[in-house]
């Protein structure tokens, strides 16, 4: 079973979803905006991103920008914003066999598959 943390919104995220549906991937599709992951979820997400939390936020968003750009965080924080604010979340994420990838581009997948 593959999992696709997905914004419908989100060309990117729809790329991502295309790609693995042209691969016949037996998908678990999550719409994170509407069923956030919970925050051990994204723990065990980030953990097998092998990345630091900030790395998962879109510092882009209006949010981010308003609420947390300049101060200084500790990575539950970090957590805790995207949590409170899934919007914050980069996607879409795909995870497979305790592997995880961002799609951007949506090719990155790939080495997951």
């Amino acid at each position: 079973m593959t999992t696709i943390y997905h914004n419908p919104r989100c060309r990117k995220s729809r790329e991502t979803l295309q790609l693995l549906e042209d691969k016949n991937e037996d998908l678990n599709i999550v719409k994170y905006l509407e069923n956030p992951p919970s925050k051990e979820e994204l723990k065990d997400i980030i953990k097998l991103l092998a990345i630091e939390p900030i790395a998962l936020v879109r510092k882009n968003e209006q949010i981010w920008k308003d609420q947390f750009k300049g101060k200084e965080l500790t990575q539950e924080e970090v957590i805790d914003a995207m949590i409170d604010n899934p919007k914050l979340i980069e996607r879409p994420i795909v995870v497979k066999n305790n592997k995880a990838t961002i799609g951007r581009p949506p090719e990155n997948v790939l080495s997951i598959l």
